[in-house]
Formats: structure tokens, sequence, C-alpha cells
């Protein structure tokens, strides 16, 4: 440990516990990229939340939030301190006649539903995992496939943030309400959310019913009730088929059910279809025969006629969860949904090599992954929207997410020509990509196109977090304005490598070019920053928690 933070850790609150490993290697859970924090925190108490962000200050240190690292970008990735909350994830309250949950901002999604399940509630909505901490979920504007439902936000009330000055203040949509919209897609970068009050509903289950049809069909239901005919629908588009299966489910009152599955669904398909994927890394124009195999295996043919379908009842949290198979990269884009079928035509062609695709990037010779998952949302009657929501405004939201695996953790050689041919369709659509997913053809001139109250949210953020404690490269790269030689802020991380990881992916290195003490004893220093931040933060006063106060005088 640096001789620095030992000192430091000597003279804070010697009596609160500092859960630190100086030998941590953190990766994505796809292990497309990996970094080594100089500290991985696990704290356990709010105390030692503020005992962390207190050293960090003192040490200028930046401080990345992670949770199961499912995003595939390098959003997490720091050479830093890394803080995971997975023992801070305890529930608060619940409240059984209005369904409101408040809980620690650690807890993963499954073990929230564990014990939702207790109280016979549950989550309104899911994404395809639940792997996620609720605040890593919200964060990042998850979302699950239903015109009836927004991003998951949608169903937080309250939040408590822990600020860079060690300031806990809570926000919602009376109190703070410029705070709240800012963190309700925080994307890391105010401070460590470390309490969420939650907006449950009664457990229930779903039935579910999916078949492959001929992509043709899809298209000529688009108008029609598609999306609106179940609560629940999502569709996986088989591109050199094409056909698509649909899927869709109902909350029902039925017991349990499950559905006939195929031996590719199993243990023995897993591995047979992760070998093919294998042998295509070497000889790609496989995929195509791949895809019409593994299709016909389990549904009985490949046009999407006469094909067998299955159905079942489930739960309704693991009713709506999938499984993601393999590493993978994911490049999602959020466009209007009424210019679904265009979009899913011109990329048709370009991918078939057909006329009228208008992508200027030449498709022969590549060959890319299945399925293409569609899904979609509605945020458009949500308030307060967050500042970063990349949902449409004012109407339903269509989501096309260009899978491409990574088996045994290699990298797909269609990857940089089929998202730079994907990535230039969706922003001629008007698109928006999902923050926590692989994208590349993005500037935070892109960004600020995009997202016309981006200012609001820098605006917030600078009030927040002045010297950019919880700031990383991936901020700078998409949502800082880039001014030439413009400064880094203080405890701003700066990316400084990348390189080819053993075992495949990239491992990412970064530093904070100012890292030492001013010239300032320590005690000075900290205590003039912390008086500057506090004037900062004079507009938040009103939201202060008093467990804040108390916290704040054992500085």
């Amino acid at each position: 440990m640096d001789p620095l933070v030992k000192r430091e850790l000597q003279r804070v609150d010697p009596d609160v516990p500092f859960r630190a490993s100086t030998s941590h290697h953190h990766h994505t859970w796809a292990r497309t990229f990996h970094s080594r924090p100089e500290l991985y925190i696990q704290p356990e108490t709010t105390e030692e939340i503020q005992k962390i962000i207190t050293l960090a200050r003192k040490c200028r240190r930046r401080i990345v939030t992670v949770g199961c690292g499912h995003s595939p970008s390098d959003l997490t990735c720091t050479s830093s301190w890394m803080v995971n909350l997975d023992k801070y994830n305890r529930i608060i309250s619940v409240h059984s006649h209005s369904k409101v949950v408040v809980m620690q901002a650690g807890i993963r999604l499954h073990e929230l539903d564990k014990e939702l399940k207790s109280y016979a509630l549950a989550m309104p909505n899911l994404g395809s995992i639940n792997h996620q901490s609720i605040a890593g979920a919200i964060g990042t504007a998850t979302h699950g496939s239903s015109t009836r439902h927004g991003i998951l936000s949608q169903s937080v009330l309250g939040l408590k943030i822990m600020l860079s000055n060690g300031r806990i203040v809570s926000c919602s949509a009376e109190q703070n309400h410029d705070l709240f919209r800012a963190a309700l897609v925080s994307l890391g970068a105010l401070g460590i959310i470390i309490e969420v009050t939650f907006q449950a509903v009664s457990r229930f289950n779903i039935e579910w019913q999916q078949g492959l049809v001929p992509m043709e069909s899809i298209k000529a239901d688009w108008e029609n009730d598609l999306w609106t005919q179940a609560e629940f629908t999502r569709v996986w588009w088989f591109p050199y088929i094409k056909s698509a299966v649909k899927w869709r489910a109902e909350k029902t009152d039925k017991p349990l059910r499950s559905p006939k599955g195929s031996w590719m669904s199993g243990r023995l398909g897993y591995h047979v279809y992760h070998i093919l994927l294998y042998a295509a890394q070497y000889i790609p124009r496989l995929l195509p025969a791949i895809e019409k195999f593994v299709i016909t295996v389990q549904y009985g043919n490949a046009d999407g006629k006469n094909s067998t379908g299955s159905s079942g009842v489930a739960d309704g949290h693991a009713g709506l969860l999938m499984n993601c198979l393999y590493s993978q990269f994911v490049n999602e884009w959020a466009i209007p949904l009424a210019k679904g079928p265009e979009a899913i035509t011109r990329l048709s062609a370009w991918l078939n090599g057909e006329e009228g695709s208008q992508i200027p990037f030449d498709s022969r010779g590549l060959y890319v992954h299945a399925p293409i998952e569609v899904r979609v949302s509605d945020t458009s009657s949500t308030t307060p929207r967050p500042y970063l929501d990349n949902t449409v405004p004012d109407g339903p939201t269509l989501y096309l997410n260009a899978t491409l695996y990574r088996p045994y953790n290699l990298d797909p050689p269609c990857h940089e020509r089929y998202y730079e041919a994907f990535e230039w369709l969706m922003k001629e659509m008007g698109g928006r990509p999902h923050w926590a997913k692989n994208f590349y053809q993005v500037s935070s001139e892109y960004t600020r196109q995009m997202y016309p109250e981006l200012p609001e949210w820098l605006r917030v953020r600078e009030e927040v977090d002045p010297e950019g404690m919880f700031l990383g490269d991936w901020h700078r790269r998409y949502l800082l304005p880039y001014v030439e030689n413009m400064p880094l802020l203080p405890l701003e991380e700066k990316e400084t490598n990348r390189e080819h990881a053993t075992g495949g992916g990239v491992d990412w290195s970064g530093e904070i070019p100012i890292k030492a003490l001013s010239p300032q004893n320590s005690e000075e220093s900290f205590d003039l920053m912390h008086g500057v931040e506090a004037e900062k933060s004079i507009m938040l006063d009103a939201g202060m928690d008093e467990d804040s106060i108390m916290l704040s005088r054992t500085e």
C-alpha cells in the first residue's frame, strides 16, 4: 500500500474498518476489459463508505463504484480505487400497504427479488439478467421489453448519495429535484449512491409463449398489435434465415409450468454451439449455416412457417430473464419505434449483400452472429425524466442490440466493420447508444447533439463533484465538452495504456496526473478543500440527512 495512504489511514477514524485489498484483478463479466485497481474496497457500513471518500480526497484518488461488471466497456476500469458494495446490501424497510421498499444500494437484483418474494412483492419489470446491483442497473438506464414500462429507474422514488465531500444528500422528485434527475442515470459520475427507495408491485407469474415466424410477418404486424397485445414482448431476429423468434408474456394466476425443451437448450447444446462459433472464428462463412442449424434443431425448420413453438408459466422475475450464454460484445441503440421496420430492412439488406441498404460500407466477406435482439420500452409519460435517459421522449422506444459472441474469449473477426456500419445506420435513425454497452463511433459532440439536457447534467455533476473524484476517461470521451489542451480536473483519471490481455480482452491502465498532496500539510489541504466543496453544496443542504451531519463531525 502506498505510504501516503498508510499514513492517512492511521489518522482517519481508526475505529472504522477499511476493508481493502491490493491484489484485486477486475474484469468485465465478458472479460472484454481488465484493470488492476490500486485498492479494491468492500465497505459494510455507511461510516466505512464515508471513510473511503475522506481518504480518497486526502490522498488525491479517484473512486470507481462497481457491481457485477456486466457492462462490457471500460466504464468501470480504473488503476485508482475501486469500491464494491456487495456487502452493503440490506433491506432497510418494507411498507406492505404502499409496497415501497428502501434498500442499501449494493444489493444485487437476484438478492432483492429473494427478499421481495418473502413479502409477496416483486419488481414491476426487469432486463435480461439479474446479476447487477440496484444502483448499477439504475445508473446505466437498464430496461426490459414492454411498451407498458420504461427504464428501471421509473420505479425509483428517492435516492441517497454520498458526495465527494463526504456528505449524504437525499433527492427525489420533490427534494433536490435536479440532483434526482441527474442521479437517475448517473453513470457513476456524481458520487456513491448508498440508498434506494423503490416502488415494488404485488408478486406475479407470467404465462409466456414463443415461436419462430418469418421476419416479414414481424414487420407486417409492427403497426398493429405486435408490441401492445401482451404486457411483455421481445423479438430475436436471425438475419440470414430472415426469421425471428417472437416471445410474449402476460401476467397470470396459473400455476407454474415448465416448457418442453430440446437438447439444444441444455448443457450439450451449449457446448455444441460454442464449438461451432469457435470454428467460425477461422471459417466465418460457416455462420449462416450455423444459424440455420441451431434454429432447425430448436423449432423444426428455419423459415418460420409451421415451426414448433413452446410455452410455459414462470415466476415473473425468473421468466423475464434470459441466458446470455457466452462472453460477448453488445452494441445496443435506442431509436423511435416507428423507425424499426426501416432500420431492420436496411440492416438485413446490408448483411445479406442485397441492394437498398444505403449503408456506405462494404459487407462482402463479413459474417455476423445471431440473433439481433429487438426490445421496446416507453418512458414518454415518466416524470421526472432523467437528464441522460436515452429513450425517445415523445413515444415508444425500440432497442436494437447487435450481439457478437466471443467464443472462448476470442474477438470475432467481423467486430470492427460490423459495428462501424451498424452505428452509422443507428445514427442516421437518430439513435442513442445504451450507456452500458459497447459503442465506438460516438463523440462528446454527438452526445451533446442527442441530449439537449446534457448541460444540466454536467452542471449538477460539477456542483457535487468539482474535483472529478468520480470521473474517468470514459466520461471525458463521451460526456464532457472537448476543449483542446483543456486540463483534467484534479482527481480525474486519464487512460494511459491499452494492450492485449493474456486470455483475451484488453488490459486497461490509467493514472491521476497530480496524485500527491499539495505543499500544505494534509490537514490544511483537506480542510481547505472540504470548505470549498461545502460552499458549492449549499443548494443541497435542505436534503442533508442528520446521519450525514453526525458523520461529518467525526472527520
